[in-house]
């Protein structure tokens, strides 16, 4: 990422400081561990839920919550990070974010009870501040076909955490047992901590005005149709990855039997897509444009999702087919979500970290009830029919929200 001087938008530090405040933006590299953080706390441990469910001596559909839990929690922490950025700037909140990470991070690890591991698991969720606050920085930054490019990056690089994420936290589980996930968790938090307070410096103005004032600019995003049409596609089709987050590991351990080492590589699928979607939207945003970009990723992802689903309802299903085509649900989403991101983001370039926000937790609102209703709905009886039917109406869902922006953004030129 080129940086840019933004030294007027950063007070200098004090004399004799023994570590002056960053002057210039992060390093591509910081945005990419701050959101890899975040992807990284939502499913590093999903191979674990078994074992989880054992050591806590609970029901798996307890522990299960733990995921749409984090989701929920995320959305409401979006909701609010967005106004309280504008208003204070980036950095602070990024960085008392990564403080109260590291706090229910090592509540997780002492917790005696499900019920207890459930509540700091909750507090986990505040680590969404880095990708919330990380693609503001870059829409604070960039134009928009731009700022869909290097979010597009960002997320390419973000790709890898959880790509990685269940397969190492597999074989963690395997040698050490669940605990070493939050471990890692904890050190990683730490790192970014420290690299976040020396490299990150402030990107945007502070805008004024009181958080009570911030929040009342929430309507102006509100009243945008295109805004909901970007979010929403977003939204779809994230949707999909969610509920697959919340149903794949019963399909995995229960329906087909893996292993949780097995069951963490086969989680990398949809990671695989996600690198090469994001990809594509880095090199392709800006010639082909945002519409084209969400559109094309949408329908990538319905027809992942569209064949999965017939060659299970023939009989023919196996846990190579449904996770293997789930690489064509992460490519779409790939696609997909820098983009649509980046359009929401552009509604309103003075709400960047606003828009930032709602977007983040309307598509984890969403994401945290299909990550319940997969669970609840699967039985071993079931197979993976159920999950499969509900990433497909989100997909087709996501395609009729991007088709209705195209058609507002033609009437807007009449």
């Amino acid at each position: 990422m080129k940086r840019h001087s933004m030294a007027h938008l950063q007070e200098p530090a004090g004399p004799g400081s023994p570590m002056a405040r960053p002057r210039t933006p992060p390093h591509i590299g910081t945005l990419i561990l701050l959101s890899g953080l975040s992807a990284l706390a939502m499913n590093i441990f999903l191979p674990s839920l078994p074992g989880m469910t054992a050591y806590f001596e609970t029901d798996y559909r307890l522990m299960q919550l733990s995921v749409a839990l984090y989701l929920g929690i995320n959305a409401v922490v979006q909701i609010l990070i967005g106004p309280i950025a504008d208003n204070m700037g980036r950095r602070p909140v990024i960085l008392w974010g990564l403080v109260l990470f590291l706090i229910a991070t090592i509540g997780c690890l002492l917790a005696p009870t499900a019920e207890i591991f459930l509540l700091f698991r909750m507090g986990q969720a505040v680590v969404v501040v880095g990708m919330v606050l990380g693609r503001a920085a870059v829409r604070d930054i960039y134009p928009a076909d731009q700022a869909a490019s290097m979010i597009g990056y960002v997320t390419m690089g973000m790709a890898v955490v959880p790509m990685l994420g269940p397969i190492v936290g597999g074989f963690l589980d395997g040698l050490f047992g669940w605990t070493a996930n939050f471990w890692l968790l904890a050190v990683l938090g730490l790192a970014t901590l420290i690299l976040t307070y020396v490299d990150f410096g402030e990107t945007s103005h502070k805008s004024g005005k009181t958080l009570i004032a911030q929040f009342r600019e929430y309507p102006e995003l509100l009243r945008s149709p295109r805004f909901w049409g970007f979010t929403l596609a977003a939204a779809f089709s994230a949707g999909c990855f969610y509920a697959f987050l919340g149903g794949a590991p019963f399909v995995g351990t229960e329906v087909y039997g893996l292993e949780p080492s097995t069951l963490g590589i086969y989680f990398g699928a949809p990671a695989v897509g996600y690198f090469l979607g994001n990809y594509l939207s880095g090199r392709y945003s800006v010639r082909v444009g945002l519409n084209t970009m969400v559109l094309l990723g949408s329908l990538v992802c319905a027809a992942g999702i569209g064949i999965s689903l017939a060659v299970m309802s023939s009989g023919a299903g196996s846990a190579e087919s449904f996770f293997g085509f789930m690489t064509l649900v992460g490519l779409g989403n790939g696609m997909v979500l820098p983009n649509a991101t980046a359009g929401a983001l552009s509604v309103r370039p003075h709400l960047a970290a606003t828009a930032s926000g709602l977007n983040g937790a309307t598509m984890l609102a969403g994401g945290a009830g299909l990550s319940a209703l997969a669970g609840a709905l699967l039985t071993p009886e079931t197979g993976a029919s159920p999950l499969l039917v509900i990433m497909f109406i989100c997909a087709i869902l996501s395609t009729v929200a991007i088709v209705l922006v195209i058609l507002r953004e033609r009437q807007l030129r009449l």
